[in-house]
């Protein structure tokens, strides 16, 4: 969205805007095509497309203003069609930043093309003030959707409806050159600097947008969808590097008691709140202190990297709040490093430490240490 720029000024703050909101424009472009390139989301497409045609429009308002001659008239059909397609291009996109849309993405911007291809088709005896009218009408109805349709389905309501108050004035002050024949140079100042403001507020939505969906890759890509803990691979990277450090860590080995009985009595869904429901108490007791994840299946493992935490003492809280606040109970073992243990090695230690506990009743700690080195340990899951 912006204007002809060589109808509002001949000095040099035209072509300064024109310049600063093909540039924001450009580098919208380069943005939504790389993001593009890596996540295949449609959004990028269209908000390309739209940045495409705006800086298109701002190239032809430099062009006005460097060689002083109009490429087309104010009622231009071609000049209002760029800045209201590109607008509804840009809605589009913005709602699919946020929102998975069906068939709206396809028809919509067919309808918009044709409704602003009309006026072109009408008798060149009509009056052009007509034409006007009627891109301000669309234009209008474009902004009631936007308001309506777009900013409550989206994550950053208040900014985007801020730049769309400040779309709203633009054309405003657009409508007031048409049909009063000018502005006083204040305003024609502003109505110059309100569609960079636009492209910039814009610009920041996106901005954040890419974040918060970059943030939502590497999240989904290092914890467990279920629970919400570590994945098993970034736990054991985490484990790896503290190892290699020689640090003094512990490693927690848990193990929900009857998970497989729970299964299949009470149904998936209720064993996976209860999973839940254990690993948030882990959670809550690893908090500030170590870190927590989820091995697989049933076994979750947390890392007390405080040293001056006493392992045994996380790993009894641990299964005295799993007791008495869930409807399970859990088998824990803990080891603590020693120098010239590896990563796995500690793990592997745990897991037996918990073992022991499965198979001697259940519903118990037990420390690495104090089992006993012999060769009737079991070797087959307790369940």
């Amino acid at each position: 969205m912006s204007y002809e720029l060589s109808y509002w000024s001949t000095s040099s703050l035209p072509t300064l805007f024109a310049v600063c909101g093909a540039y924001i424009a450009l580098m919208m472009l380069i943005m939504c095509l790389f993001m593009y390139s890596k996540q295949r989301k449609n959004a990028y497409i269209y908000m390309a497309a739209a940045f495409f045609f705006i800086m298109t429009y701002e190239g032809l308002n430099i062009h006005s203003t460097w060689t002083g001659k109009s490429v087309f008239t104010p009622e231009s059909d071609i000049l209002r069609f760029i800045q209201l397609f590109s607008f509804v291009l840009l809605n589009i996109s913005v709602v699919m930043l946020y929102r998975k849309i069906k068939t709206m993405h396809y028809w919509l911007p067919l309808l918009s093309a044709a409704l602003l291809i009309l006026p072109s088709l009408l008798p060149y005896t009509l009056d052009p003030i007509w034409q006007s009218i009627y891109f301000d009408g669309f234009q209008l109805a474009a902004l009631y959707l936007a308001y309506t349709q777009v900013t409550p389905r989206i994550g950053q309501p208040i900014k985007y409806a801020i730049g769309l108050a400040v779309y709203a004035f633009s054309a405003v002050l657009q409508s007031i050159h048409t049909y009063s024949g000018g502005l006083s140079p204040a305003f024609q100042g502003l109505a110059l600097a309100l569609p960079v403001l636009f492209y910039s507020i814009v610009f920041f939505i996106l901005f954040r947008r890419i974040v918060e969906l970059m943030q939502s890759i590497y999240q989904s890509a290092i914890t467990d969808g279920l629970t919400g803990l570590y994945n098993r691979r970034h736990f054991m990277k985490y484990l790896d590097h503290y190892a290699s450090q020689e640090l003094k860590i512990s490693a927690i080995f848990c193990d929900i008691d009857n998970f497989k009985k729970l299964n299949d009595t009470q149904g998936h869904a209720r064993a996976d709140e209860v999973l839940k429901q254990v690993a948030a108490i882990m959670e809550e007791e690893l908090d500030g202190i170590g870190i927590t994840g989820r091995y697989g299946g049933e076994e979750l493992v947390a890392l007390v990297v405080d040293r001056k935490i006493k392992p045994e003492q996380v790993a009894e809280n641990i299964r005295a709040r799993v007791a008495s606040e869930s409807i399970v109970t859990i088998s824990i073992g803990y080891s603590v490093l020693r120098k010239g243990v590896r990563g796995d090695e500690l793990m592997k230690q745990a897991d037996k430490a918990m073992y022991h506990s499965k198979t001697t009743g259940k519903n118990k700690v037990s420390d690495y240490r104090s089992l006993k080195a012999s060769s009737t340990e079991p070797t087959e899951s307790a369940g």
